[in-house]
């Protein structure tokens, strides 16, 4: 898999470990099927980049925790039965308003933020939150995702 991961927040309260978001995503896409030659960006940005993405994308006013840009719409594979290769696209996140929110949910902003990029990539995979049924499915997938990393380090 191609993963890069870019650090352009200039975020200071909390090292980003650019490695441990590659090996997230890794474990990720591979739990998810998708072919090992897939490429993902993923970049960490300011508030300011980040409300100006939020605007342009979303029409939504002031900064988002996190936001996805499919590229090829890939969609997860099955056991024996990976996907196509492809450019998967780019998960951008905004350290700042994960620090926020990690205070809120009780954990730390290295946390927060390996949930979000867990979330974006899930999007980029075809999953959304829209309908209730469909925020129960993806948010049960990301926990699991996740505290199955975790557990693995």
């Amino acid at each position: 898999m191609s993963i890069e991961v870019t650090n352009e927040s200039g975020f200071e309260a909390s090292p980003i470990d650019e490695g441990e978001f590659a090996a997230l995503a890794r474990f990720v896409l591979e739990q998810m099927h998708v072919h090992p030659q897939t490429e993902l960006s993923i970049l960490f940005v300011d508030t300011d980049t980040m409300t100006d993405l939020h605007v342009k994308w979303m029409d939504e006013p002031g900064p988002t925790d996190v936001l996805s840009f499919p590229m090829d719409e890939l969609r997860p594979g099955r056991e024996g039965d990976v996907t196509p290769a492809g450019l998967l696209g780019d998960v951008v996140l905004c350290p700042d308003v994960a620090a926020q929110q990690a205070v809120t949910a009780g954990h730390s902003t290295a946390e927060e933020m390996l949930l979000l990029t867990t979330h974006g990539i899930l999007h980029l995979l075809g999953y959304d939150h829209a309908e209730p049924e469909e925020e129960k499915e993806m948010f049960a997938l990301q926990r699991q995702l996740l505290l199955t990393f975790l557990a693995s380090r």
